[in-house]
């Protein structure tokens, strides 16, 4: 293409448009322009398609208009005024057509209203106040003759003081809580025996260790660990009572209410301890052997296993040094032990020099 057929500002039917077709015959991308004008690419994609209600104001319009024809080497003056001449300004405001008559917004009008008739109503309510003031009676005052006695008086006024009132109910103390089945211990150290049954407060009957069955069975649902991680020490329900499990920093681990028959496999951890209400409710197997209820509302589970274990048997030291000599009986009980004393061994015999005779 020859110098004289390459587009300019005045090709194309809009400025838009020559300046796209100069863009093109150079090769130059959208992108490259953004860079070298520091205008973004839509909006010099909207200069080319000249869709002026998606650029800034008229001024920032023509400003890249300038921009853009300056950065393909063209002059920004002719270009602006070209998009001038074809995108003029009006300034002359649009009037509306014959016939047609300019309505305001109904909700305007209805607030204004409202606004004057609070305004309204808050100067009548002033009005309404300061004539009632005005036409109360005066307050009472004194005569001048009681101020004067008043002051005159030169004894004050004496007040009958009455008897001191005893202390209100909620300030004296409440008696001690009473738990039941639980010895109580006095302020002086001595205990009191707990609470029988007779005042209303049911207490647990101790349970006989003959009724109770010498070998674990699984009469109900049987909670805690599985039978391979847990210890010998099983706990069942022999009537409707809940059970806590702690460990030692009093964290709860597991707690039910247990139906009779109900069996709890301790796990193989230690430090946990039981909590009961009723301790009799509670049969321990060890090994899947009864030991009894729980001794104690609370007991360290670790202990059951403990107690229940068989005391080690003492083992006989054998002595591994070799002896051609038979072992000797140990001595009979009640005779006294006696020790030998070993002899000395003998002194080694001096070398007898040459030539000397030894002595006789």
């Amino acid at each position: 293409m020859s110098e004289r057929d390459a587009p300019d500002l005045h090709a194309g039917p809009d400025i838009g448009s020559a300046l796209k077709a100069v863009r093109e015959q150079r090769r130059l991308s959208l992108e490259t322009l953004a860079d070298m004008t520091r205008v973004r690419r839509a909006y010099l994609a909207d200069i080319e398609a000249m869709r002026l209600d998606r650029l800034p104001s008229r001024p920032f319009t023509i400003g890249y208009i300038r921009a853009y024809a300056e950065a393909l080497g063209l002059d920004g003056d002719a270009a602006v005024e070209r998009f001038k001449a074809e995108e003029p300004m009006l300034d002359e405001p649009l009037r509306n057509p014959v016939g047609v008559t300019e309505a305001g917004d109904p909700r305007i009008v209805a607030i204004v209203g409202g606004v004057v008739v609070i305004l309204i109503a808050i100067i009548l309510w002033n009005i309404a106040q300061r004539a009632m003031l005005a036409g109360a009676p005066p307050p009472p005052t004194a005569s001048p003759q009681a101020t004067a006695k008043a002051l005159a008086s030169p004894e004050p006024p004496t007040v009958a003081l009455g008897l001191p009132l005893p202390a209100p109910v909620e300030s004296t103390i409440p008696p001690p809580y009473e738990t039941p089945g639980m010895p109580i211990i006095n302020p002086d150290g001595t205990v009191t025996k707990p609470p029988s049954a007779a005042k209303g407060i049911p207490v647990a009957p101790p349970v006989d260790p003959s009724t109770l069955p010498p070998i674990f069975q699984v009469t109900g649902q049987v909670y805690g660990a599985p039978q391979g991680q847990a210890s010998p020490v099983i706990l069942q329900a022999l009537k409707p009572a809940s059970l806590v499990i702690r460990g030692q920093d009093g964290q709860i681990y597991f707690v039910r209410q247990f139906a009779a028959g109900d069996a709890f496999r301790v796990p193989n951890v230690g430090g946990l301890m039981a909590d009961v209400a009723q301790p009799n409710y509670f049969q321990v197997f060890v090994g899947g052997r009864s030991k009894g209820v729980l001794p104690a509302p609370q007991v360290l589970l670790s202990k059951l296993a403990e107690a229940a274990a068989p005391p080690p048997t003492p083992t006989p030291a054998v002595s591994t040094a070799p002896s051609s000599q038979p072992a000797k009986a140990a001595p009979a009980a009640g005779t006294a032990k006696t020790t030998a004393l070993a002899k000395p061994a003998p002194a080694p015999a001096k070398p007898i020099p040459p030539g000397a005779t030894a002595p006789h």
